[in-house]
C-alpha cells in the first residue's frame, strides 16, 4: 500500500535513507523512515492487533555495544530477559531511575550523549491472526518510547525515531508474513533529543506506550480534520470533514450525510468543558469507517479575552503529568479515568498536559467527561538555564525539523479533540527562532486555536500572557493593568500556567489567588502544579524520591509536588482546591436566615443541582430539609430565605450549612455527590467559664490542684484525675513543610532555614519560679533557643474549680523577633494508649490559616493514626483547625478561644529527622499539640510564601485551655 505525503507536513518528514552504525543517536534530525503524521483514533472497522505484552530484553550499557544480529530471523533469544511492553525497563530491575528538576543528568555538549548510554534491545515474535486480510498494507505504531528508537521488522531496517511522547508509523505490510514475524526495537536512554525532553520528571527509558500493528485497507483513511464550530448568536454548528481521502459524513442525531470537505450548517448543542455534548458520527471512504465523536465549539482571542461559544472561561486548572507509582508514564486506561473522575469531582475543569502530550486516550475522556485542555508539546531544554541559554536548540536553527516534527506530531494526532482548546509550544524552553517556526507552521495548520507558551513574555508568537507562580501582589497589578510591557502583551489575557505549588503540606494561600481571577476580567485561571506526586512505589521508603536510587544528580522530594498522593489517594490540598473553585458560591447571613446563591458556572446553570440545608447545635445536626433554589443561568444570582430555626438552642453555638449536590447522577458522579458548601453561624458558643473554688495544696513531693497533680519542684503538671500527663510545656516548633523551606531562587524569606538557624527546634525551658497562691499555681519561666537573645517569658497559670483544671499561658517576647514562629502552643504527652479522637471543630481533614477553605465545622471522630497526613517526605500535618473541644485518652481540652489540635505517635523532632514514611515508628506517648497560632503554608516550594496575613508573628499573645477528665 502507497502513502501519499501531504505538503502540509514536509518539514517534519525522514531526513533520509537508513542511518549508519548509531549515528542516528546524535543527528538533530526527528528520524528517518517514518510516515507523516495523522490523526489518532481509537478503532475503525480495520483489523489491529496489539503488541503489547511480554517482550524479551536485553540491556546494554553503551549504544554501540552490541550488533544488529538480534534483529535477524531465527535469532536465539531464549537467554534474555522479560519486560512488559507498555513499560520502563528501570521499573522492572534493569538499571535505575533517575529524577532532575532540570538539570540534565549528562554533560551539556548539544548533541553529543555520553558513552555511557544504556540501551534496551526488545524483541516480539508475532503471528498474524488467522482473519488478518491479505489485501491492503499495514502500519507499525509506537505511541511512545523514551527517548530515541531504531527498529527492524523480519530483519529490515524499517526506521528510527525521536521525540519520546509522541507517536511514529512505519509502513510496513510488505514486511509481513502469516507467522513468525520478529520485531526488534533497539531503544536509547540517551540520544539528541533528550536535550528537548528535559521536563522535570524521572528519566525512565523504555517503550511506555501501546505498540499496535494495523491494517490499512485499500482506500482506507488516512488523515482527516474535524472542523466543527458554533456560533453562539445562531445556535448553529457548522461541519466540515476535510480527508485525505474522499468520502461521506455522516451524523445521524442530526441527520448529516455530506461528502468529505463540504460544509453543513446544522442546529446542535454546543461542546463545553460543563456540558460536554457530543455527537457520534462516521467517516466513510471506499475501504473504511472510522467512528467520530463530533464536538462544536469555537474558540477565539475576542475582547482581549480567551472565549470559548463567546464566552469568557475562568480556568480552574492543573498541570499533569502522567504518572503511575509502579508503572511509570505507562497508564492504562482505567488509570487515565481515574484522573478525569477524580478531577471532575473536585471542580475542576482544564488540564495542561504538562509538558507533552498524554496519551491520546486521555484526550478522548476530556472530550467525554468534559475538561478544558491546554495540550503542551513533548519541549523543554531548562537545562541549559546553566549556561544562560547558551547553545539553546529552540534558537539554532539545525533543531528546527525536529521542532516542528514534534509540533506536527502533536497537532496532527489531537487536533480533532474538542476538549483542545489551546495548543503549547512546550515549556522552559528560553526563546529563539525555533519556537517561533512552531507557532507559524501551527497558526498555518489549525487557526481554530489559540497557542501558549509561557517563556514567551513579550508574547510575540502566543495569544495569551502567561506566568508561572506570580504573587498575589503582582497577579493584581496586573488585573488593574500596571503591568507595564509590549502593547500587545497589555492586550492580551492573563494565564497563571503554573501557580500553587502543591509539594508536602499545602498548597497555601489558593483562595487569595481565586478571589484575584473572580475580580478581574482580565485575569482568566491558571493550573495547579501539579496533579500527582511522582513517587515511586518501594519496599525500603514506602515511596521514593529523587536520590533514592543513588543519582549522581537529583533533586530529592521535588518530583512530589501533587494534589493527589502516588497511589491517587486524594490530599489536603485536592480538597481544598475543590472548595475554593466550587461553581457555586453560597454567601448569607445565618441570623436572619437569607442565603444567596450565585451561579459562578461560566455555561451551565444550575438545574443539575440540588439544594439542601441542615441546622447545627453545638456541632450537631438536628435538622435537614431541602431548599429551594431556581434553575439561575451563568454569572445569576438569588437570594433564598432559610426555615425558621428547628431548635431552640439558647447558649449554644448553632450553625446553618447549605449544600449543592448533583440532583441525578452523571458520568463522573452519583447522586447526591457534594459540588458546593458553606456554612452560616447563627450564634457563637459561650466561652467556657471555670470558677476558681480550689486552690493549690503542697503535700510532699506533688501539688494537688482540683483533679490535677503537679511536680513540687518544677510545677510540671503529671496527672489530671487518673490521666498521667507527661512534658506538658510551650512548643514553638514545627517540623519544617516543603514549602516552610522554600526554594533556593525564591525571593521571600525562607523560614524553614531560618527557624533552624535561630535554634527554634532547640528551645531551651528556663524555669525562674514555682508560685503557690491562694487560688492559682503559676510556673514562670524562659523560652529561649541556645547562641542567640531572644526569647519568650511564658507564664503557666494554673487554677481549678474542683473537677476542671484551667491553663492560662500568658506569652511575652524579648529581643528583636525578626521570624514569625512556625507554631505558638502548648505540647503534652499521653499515654501510647489514647487512640479514638473526638472533637468539635474543623475538618475532616486539617487546615492551616491559609489551607482551612475546606475545614467544616462540625462533630468528627478519628484515630490517632486516621489524623495523619501521609506525605511522601514527612513534615507537619495533620492539624485540625478552629476546634472548640477535643478528647483523647480519657482527657477532654477546651479552648478559649478555638485552637488547632494535633496528636501524633512521635514527636515533632522525629517528624522533623524523618526522610521517608517508613522512618517513623510509633512510640509509647501519644504527643498532643494545642496551638493558639499557626504559621501559614504560602507555596514557596515554588511560589510565594505565607502571605503577611498568615503570618505568626512573635508578639505578647495569652490563651487558655480547660482540661477535664472524661467519666464513662
Amino acid at each position: 500500500m502507497s502513502f501519499r505525503t501531504s505538503p502540509k507536513l514536509s518539514a517534519s518528514l525522514d531526513q533520509g535513507g537508513p542511518p549508519s552504525s548509531i549515528d542516528y543517536v546524535e543527528n538533530v534530525s526527528p528520524g528517518s523512515g517514518a510516515l507523516p503524521p495523522r490523526a489518532w483514533y481509537a478503532s475503525s472497522e480495520a483489523k489491529s492487533l496489539s503488541l503489547n505484552g511480554s517482550w524479551r530484553f536485553r540491556l546494554s550499557m553503551t549504544a554501540d555495544a552490541e550488533d544488529d544480529s538480534f534483529a535477524e530471523q531465527g535469532y536465539d533469544a531464549g537467554d534474555w530477559a522479560e519486560v512488559s511492553v507498555p513499560g520502563h525497563w528501570v521499573l522492572q530491575g534493569h538499571g535505575a531511575p533517575i529524577y532532575t528538576n532540570h538539570l540534565y543528568p549528562f554533560p551539556v555538549d548539544p548533541p553529543r550523549v555520553p558513552t555511557e548510554n544504556p540501551t534496551g534491545d526488545h524483541l516480539r515474535v508475532f503471528d498474524l491472526p488467522s482473519d488478518w486480510p491479505s489485501d491492503g498494507g499495514a502500519v507499525l505504531r509506537f505511541d511512545g518510547v523514551e527517548s530515541c528508537a531504531r527498529v527492524w521488522l523480519n530483519g529490515t531496517d524499517i526506521g528510527e525515531f525521536k521525540g519520546s511522547r509522541l507517536p511514529h508509523e512505519f509502513a510496513v505490510g510488505h514486511l509481513l508474513k502469516p507467522s513468525g514475524n520478529v520485531l526488534a526495537v533497539r531503544v536509547h536512554q540517551w540520544s539528541a533529543g533528550s536535550y528537548l525532553e528535559d521536563q522535570d520528571q524521572w528519566w525512565l527509558p523504555g517503550i511506555f506506550r501501546d505498540v499496535t500493528l494495523l491494517h490499512r485497507p485499500a482506500g482506507g483513511v488516512l488523515d482527516f480534520f474535524v472542523h466543527a464550530s458554533y456560533d453562539h448568536l445562531t445556535g448553529e454548528g457548522v461541519l466540515r470533514v476535510d480527508s485525505d481521502v474522499d468520502g461521506r459524513v455522516t451524523v445521524p442525531a442530526l441527520d448529516i450525510d455530506v461528502a468529505t470537505g463540504e460544509s453543513v450548517t446544522v442546529a446542535v448543542r454546543p461542546w463545553t468543558a460543563e456540558v460536554p455534548h457530543l455527537y457520534d458520527g462516521v467517516l466513510a471512504t471506499e475501504g473504511e469507517r472510522v467512528p467520530l465523536r463530533i464536538g462544536f465549539r469555537t474558540v477565539e482571542l475576542a475582547d482581549g479575552l480567551i472565549k470559548v461559544n463567546g464566552k469568557a472561561v475562568l480556568f480552574k486548572g492543573v498541570n499533569r503529568h502522567e504518572w503511575h507509582p509502579e508503572k511509570g508514564r505507562a497508564l492504562d486506561l482505567e488509570t487515565m479515568r481515574e484522573d478525569v473522575l477524580l478531577m471532575k469531582r473536585h471542580n475542576i475543569n482544564a488540564v495542561r498536559t504538562s509538558h507533552y502530550p498524554p496519551h491520546p486516550a486521555f484526550l478522548d475522556l476530556c472530550d467525554e467527561y468534559g475538561l478544558w485542555v491546554i495540550d503542551e508539546c513533548d519541549l523543554e531544554t531548562h537545562g541549559f538555564t546553566e549556561q544562560a541559554w547558551r547553545d539553546n536548540p529552540v534558537d539554532d536553527e539545525r533543531w528546527t525539523p525536529a521542532l516542528l516534527d514534534r509540533a506536527a506530531r502533536m497537532v496532527e494526532r489531537d487536533k480533532n479533540h474538542p476538549s483542545v482548546v489551546v495548543w503549547s509550544l512546550g515549556n522552559e524552553a528560553g526563546t529563539g527562532r525555533g519556537l517561533t517556526a512552531m507557532a507559524e507552521w501551527i497558526r498555518g495548520r489549525d487557526g481554530s486555536r489559540l497557542i501558549h507558551y509561557e517563556g514567551d513574555i513579550d508574547c510575540r508568537d502566543t495569544d495569551m500572557y502567561a506566568r508561572m507562580y506570580a504573587s498575589h501582589a503582582e497577579v493584581e497589578r496586573i488585573g488593574r493593568g500596571l503591568d507595564g510591557g509590549t502593547l500587545k502583551r497589555r492586550q492580551l489575557p492573563l494565564i497563571l500556567c503554573e501557580y500553587g505549588h502543591a509539594m508536602g503540606n499545602g498548597p497555601g494561600g489558593i483562595a487569595d489567588y481565586q478571589r484575584l481571577f473572580e475580580s478581574y476580567d482580565r485575569i482568566q485561571g491558571g493550573f495547579i502544579w501539579e496533579w500527582i506526586d511522582h513517587g515511586i512505589k518501594d519496599e525500603r521508603y514506602g515511596f521514593a524520591y529523587g536520590g533514592d536510587f543513588g543519582e549522581e544528580l537529583h533533586d530529592g522530594n521535588f518530583v512530589c509536588d501533587g494534589l493527589v498522593f502516588p497511589d491517587r489517594t486524594p490530599s489536603p490540598g485536592l480538597a481544598e482546591y475543590k472548595k475554593v473553585i466550587e461553581p457555586v458560591r453560597i454567601l448569607g447571613d445565618g441570623e436572619d436566615g437569607t442565603v444567596r446563591v450565585t451561579n459562578a458556572y461560566d455555561f451551565a446553570d444550575l438545574s443539575a443541582l440540588a439544594f439542601e440545608w441542615s441546622y447545627q447545635v453545638d456541632g450537631e445536626t438536628v435538622e435537614t430539609g431541602a431548599l429551594t433554589v431556581p434553575a439561575l443561568g451563568p454569572g445569576e444570582s438569588a437570594e433564598v430565605k432559610l426555615p425558621t430555626p428547628p431548635a431552640d438552642a439558647r447558649g449554644s453555638e448553632t450553625q446553618w450549612t447549605v449544600r449543592a449536590v448533583l440532583a441525578a447522577g452523571t458520568a463522573w458522579a452519583p447522586r447526591g455527590h457534594e459540588v458546593a458548601w458553606a456554612q452560616l453561624p447563627v450564634a457563637e458558643r459561650a466561652v467556657t467559664r471555670v470558677a476558681q473554688s480550689d486552690g493549690p495544696v503542697l503535700g510532699g513531693r506533688q501539688i494537688t490542684l482540683g483533679p490535677a497533680a503537679f511536680d513540687t519542684r518544677t510545677g510540671a503538671l503529671r496527672t489530671i484525675g487518673g490521666v498521667d500527663v507527661t512534658g506538658l510545656r510551650l512548643d514553638v516548633w514545627r517540623a519544617p513543610t516543603d514549602n516552610d523551606n522554600g526554594a533556593h531562587w525564591q525571593p521571600d524569606e525562607r523560614y524553614g532555614l531560618l527557624w533552624r538557624k535561630l535554634g527554634l527546634h532547640r528551645m531551651r525551658h528556663r524555669l525562674d519560679a514555682v508560685e503557690l497562691g491562694d487560688d492559682a499555681l503559676t510556673v514562670r519561666t524562659r523560652v529561649a533557643p541556645a547562641a542567640w537573645e531572644v526569647g519568650l517569658r511564658t507564664v503557666y497559670r494554673w487554677t481549678s474549680d474542683g473537677t476542671r483544671l484551667r491553663l492560662t499561658v500568658s506569652v511575652a517576647p524579648e529581643g528583636d523577633w525578626t521570624l514569625p514562629l512556625p507554631r505558638l502552643g502548648i505540647r503534652l504527652g499521653l499515654s501510647g494508649s489514647a487512640d479514638r479522637v473526638k472533637w468539635f471543630g474543623g475538618g475532616p481533614g486539617e487546615g492551616y490559616p491559609d489551607t482551612k477553605s475546606a475545614s467544616k465545622v462540625a462533630r468528627w471522630e478519628a484515630t490517632v493514626d486516621e489524623l495523619q497526613t501521609p506525605y511522601v517526605r514527612p513534615q507537619e500535618n495533620g492539624a485540625r483547625a478552629d476546634v472548640r473541644w477535643a478528647e483523647i485518652g480519657g482527657l477532654r481540652v477546651e479552648g478559649d478561644p478555638s485552637f488547632w489540635f494535633t496528636a501524633r505517635r512521635w514527636t515533632t523532632e522525629q517528624l522533623d529527622a524523618a526522610e521517608h514514611l517508613t522512618d517513623l515508628t510509633p512510640g509509647d506517648t501519644v504527643w498532643v499539640n494545642l496551638d493558639h497560632g499557626q504559621q501559614g503554608i504560602g507555596s514557596q516550594s515554588c511560589g510565594p510564601g505565607a502571605l503577611p496575613q498568615y503570618q505568626l508573628r512573635a508578639a505578647p499573645a495569652e490563651f487558655s485551655f480547660v482540661f477535664s477528665e472524661i467519666h464513662d
